[in-house]
């Protein structure tokens, strides 16, 4: 049987069927402000709490009752992981778990993000085997060992990460400062392919760690040198992708060849998957599968439940 996924991010409502292939992958993203740079944990859980119902109503129309139910209750595994906006997709999933007298299956949103990639990579299998990941988004810039638990899902180690500002934070805020709506990440990509030119860029390391803050700062101090929006824009861009080129370079020095994966809604930016696609052989999601959706924690629940 198929099975439900739920996910209610920072930044978006979803929710997925996957059956043998994602049959429903339906998302509405949180409303933010002009000019915010984002939401409070407290009007995101107001906006779910609205949004939920609208996007979950159709699929349930579809595809009711389903084999078992997977959500999204965490950013990442461990201990001390939260964020409030993920206990409105838990409290609905055991609700329809009761009334469907179905099991419920908790993942994080960060191994939801990893089975989506992996899914839209066609690569699957590497779930069952070790593999470097990178999760890149507004919340989280970590490079992640991830091999199979005793339970056939994914866990992740930290190997490294952004020690101040995340990618997506970077794309936002110099988004805003460019006055693009929020999140900025596709309209930054658009201004940015616009600059044909040479940026210079050198990342900020410690190890295998980056530092991101510099490029919120360097973008400001372009603009206020009166440089033009698309310069402006590359320049976040591919100061993010020589960051996140020197930790993979880094880390498979250390560890000998792996597959790479690259996952998390800064990763469908068609910038940084041309420069680090070819040079790692790396896997990355389709872009409708990078941002945030229920179809990772879908995929999750059928392989727990009932094999993939």
């Amino acid at each position: 049987m198929g099975c439900l996924g739920i996910d209610t991010s920072n930044y978006t409502t979803s929710a997925a069927v996957y059956e043998g292939g994602v049959l429903e992958n339906r998302r509405m993203l949180l409303p933010v402000k002009p000019g915010e740079k984002g939401l409070r944990q407290s009007d995101a859980v107001f906006h779910h709490v609205r949004q939920l119902p609208q996007v979950l109503g159709p699929v349930l129309e579809k595809y009711s009752p389903l084999g078992a139910v997977g959500v999204s209750v965490s950013p990442r595994g461990g201990e001390g992981s939260y964020m409030p906006c993920f206990l409105v997709g838990k409290g609905f999933a055991q609700a329809l778990g009761k009334a469907w007298g179905v099991p419920v299956e908790f993942f994080s949103h960060q191994q939801g993000h990893l089975a989506a990639a992996l899914y839209s990579a066609g690569q699957l299998g590497l779930l069952d085997k070790p593999f470097l990941a990178f999760h890149v988004s507004g919340g989280t810039t970590e490079a992640l060992w991830v091999r199979p638990g005793q339970d056939g899902m994914p866990v992740a180690d930290l190997a490294a990460q952004s020690l101040d500002l995340k990618a997506g934070q970077a794309v936002d805020r110099v988004g805003v400062m460019l006055g693009l709506g929020f999140p900025c990440g596709p309209e930054l990509e658009k201004l940015a392919l616009q600059w044909g030119d040479k940026v210079t860029v050198r990342p900020a390391m410690k190890g295998a760690d980056c530092s991101l803050s510099g490029i919120e700062n360097k973008c400001a101090a372009m603009l206020g040198q009166g440089r033009k929006p698309a310069e402006i824009a590359r320049t976040c861009i591919e100061a993010i992708g020589a960051a996140l080129d020197r930790m993979c370079e880094t880390l498979l020095a250390q560890a000998g060849p792996l597959p790479v994966l690259f996952a998390g809604g800064v990763c469908s930016n068609s910038i940084l998957r041309e420069k680090l696609g070819g040079k790692y052989g790396a896997w990355f999601a389709a872009p409708e599968f990078s941002t945030d959706n229920g179809a990772g924690v879908a995929i999750l629940a059928q392989k727990k439940r009932f094999g993939l």
